[in-house]
């Protein structure tokens, strides 16, 4: 027995619909819905809803390990990683579109302290304070191509 209906919907569908006016049988749509983008109206329900229990559309963040080197000096690092999506683009070379090619989209970011890689310049301002803060936020814009 249901006892109340829950409407939602998706962003970001899209699709393609080829139809001969004269022979509507032979129609064809062809649809894609990006499960992520599902919104009902209340977070914990959609998160829910994205999960295994449901769409088990896999996670569209994650973080990533590893290490930077500044001035010598090499410490740990774990960017905090976002998935953006795919999308379908042309793809010209010599003034000929050989696409059309994926393309996907992140994002990472993370901090560091300057003072840890011995980037330690900075100069006092007449009225307080000083130039160069410690902090250091880093954001990491990345479009990748699938070759194929």
């Amino acid at each position: 027995m249901m006892v109340t209906e829950v409407r939602g919907h998706f962003k970001g569908v899209h699709g393609t619909l080829e139809v001969d006016p004269d022979e509507p049988r032979t129609a064809s749509v062809d649809v894609v819905i990006d499960a992520r983008a599902i919104w009902s109206g209340e977070p914990d329900r959609d998160a829910h809803l994205r999960s295994a229990d449901f769409l088990d559309v896999g996670p569209a963040d994650a973080k990533v390990h590893g290490r930077v080197t500044i001035r010598g000096v090499t410490k740990p690092l774990t960017l905090n990683v976002h998935f953006l999506g795919t999308w379908q683009t042309p793809w010209w070379e010599d003034g000929v579109d050989k696409g059309p090619k994926t393309r996907a989209g992140f994002v990472a970011e993370t901090t560091i302290n300057r003072l840890d890689f011995g980037v330690g310049w900075n100069s006092p301002l007449a009225r307080g304070g000083v130039v160069v803060g410690n902090r250091v936020d880093i954001t990491i814009d990345v479009e990748a191509v699938l070759e194929s």
